[in-house]
């Protein structure tokens, strides 16, 4: 009896989906690089500005740098995830990019005016950058950048190009940002903020030099065929999944602030910088599969199988160092941060766990535009992570750190229940494991030979010369 071959991709596209599948560990290496560079980066940056700066002044500038940031995310209208999960055919994505960019920087001025003329209500300490007009427009001006800033990493992920974000997101923005403070004294407390807004602005430019000369991307604002306008319901429930997700990492520190007091909000925040590192081992990862399948939707399943391996591969025994050796990484901090955020730490650890698989369904669950069940997920990981953590503060740090386990795993449950409920409900699916386009979808059926028709076309003809776009 003679054995049989299962049928399968042969020659080139056997050559193409390998490449494809090592375009995910090649995207996720440098997704998770630039997020390396650019946290140790700022790590020396705040080192820089301890010694040239009293802690006042640094309190007073991280206050406004975090602000900064929180007004620049806010800013991005979930328009970085539209440009990686859709992107426009050639003729335009000049103006997709164009008008994306345009559109963040102008809601980012206006998020940091609003900001300042609100001061005197939440921040009458920082109010010296408002009464002053050169610092007020330059705070503007620092947003709209920052802003910019995010939505161009999203720019060269949906590209995948992502080694680019560690020369520009990285290394640009961190080198920019340490040279600045020492020249900067004689600002006083703004010094600080210029100088990490001069990093904002140092990125935006270098970026848009290497756009116009690595992708060819010339300015254009018509609006036709940028796929903004159809796909303004997707932007809009992904940035709300986003600014939910973000809650918990704002409310806990106040919550712990409240019930155990100062010194154990220093606690919490180190451990938590140190479990953020592994966090954005499945975060890189996530990334990377979302811009991967977004140029190949037919191996959606194929494509997030493997990047689950990926995952658990780096995740557990990443967590597995960090619960072991935390100590050793909190001592460098002060023998007091080793003694009271230990324990915490060690969950935090084993909490990556659960955070990877939350993490991983919902950029399923986004790419397969099930986006009420993206919401509901992260509404639930935000409403027990907080509920719990503000029930349970006065018991001690690690309780905290409990509650943010728990709210991570309950929402990757049910995260991954929805995932799976796609082929038990009464919508259908189709070959690729999404579900089936509903009336009105401008992503085609799935063709007879199982692959889908947007195969072939999702992946659009980046401006650049002709061995630039065969090298994306």
């Amino acid at each position: 009896m003679t054995g049989t071959t299962l049928p399968g991709p042969v020659g080139g596209e056997r050559r193409k989906h390998a490449r494809s599948g090592d375009r995910i560990y090649r995207s996720s290496f440098f997704l998770l690089a630039s997020t390396v560079v650019t946290a140790g980066l700022s790590f020396v940056f705040w080192v820089v500005v301890a010694r040239f700066y009293s802690p006042a002044q640094v309190g007073l500038a991280t206050s406004l740098i975090s602000a900064t940031s929180l007004l620049a995310t806010l800013s991005l209208l979930g328009l970085n995830n539209t440009l990686v999960r859709f992107p426009a055919g050639r003729e335009a994505r000049n103006a997709q990019i164009s008008q994306a960019l345009v559109l963040v920087a102008g809601v980012g001025c206006l998020a940091g005016a609003v900001y300042l003329v609100g001061l005197p209500w939440y921040g009458a300490k920082l109010g010296f950058v408002r009464d002053d007009w050169p610092s007020a427009i330059a705070f503007t001006g620092f947003c709209g950048c920052a802003a910019m800033s995010m939505l161009v990493r999203s720019v060269f992920t949906g590209a995948r190009i992502p080694e680019y974000n560690v020369l520009i997101d990285g290394l640009t923005q961190g080198v920019a940002k340490v040279a600045i403070p020492a020249a900067l004294t004689g600002m006083g407390v703004f010094g600080i903020v210029a100088s990490a807004g001069v990093g904002y602005a140092a990125t935006v430019v270098v970026a848009l030099l290497v756009l116009r000369h690595r992708l060819g991307l010339r300015i254009d604002l018509r609006t036709r065929g940028t796929r903004l306008r159809e796909k303004f319901r997707f932007s809009v429930a992904s940035h709300a999944s986003n600014l939910i997700n973000l809650a918990p990492v704002l409310a806990t520190p106040l919550i712990v602030l409240h019930h155990r007091g100062a010194a154990e909000v220093g606690y919490y925040f180190v451990a938590f910088q140190i479990a953020a590192m592994l966090n954005a081992v499945s975060t890189a990862v996530g990334e990377a599969v979302f811009a991967e399948v977004s140029h190949q939707e037919s191996r959606f399943r194929e494509l997030m199988l493997r990047s689950a391996r990926i995952i658990a591969v780096v995740q557990v025994p990443a967590a597995a160092s960090v619960a072991v050796g935390g100590g050793l990484l909190l001592r460098m901090f002060g023998a007091e941060y080793a003694v009271h955020a230990r324990s915490l730490l060690i969950v935090l650890a084993i909490a990556a766990l659960p955070v990877s698989l939350n993490t991983w369904a919902c950029f399923a669950l986004k790419l397969s535009q099930r986006m009420w069940q993206l919401i509901t997920a992260n509404t639930v990981m935000a409403a027990l992570s907080i509920g719990l953590s503000s029930v349970w503060a006065d018991r001690g740090l690690v309780w905290v750190g409990f509650a943010w386990a728990i709210g991570n795993l309950v929402a990757g449950v049910f995260a991954t229940a929805s995932l799976l409920s796609t082929r038990t409900t009464g919508r259908p699916t189709s070959a690729t494991g999404l579900p089936a386009p509903s009336a009105g979808s401008d992503v085609p059926p799935p063709s007879p030979s199982g692959v889908s028709a947007a195969s072939h076309q999702v992946a659009p003809r980046l401006p650049g010369t002709r061995s630039e776009r065969s090298s994306l």
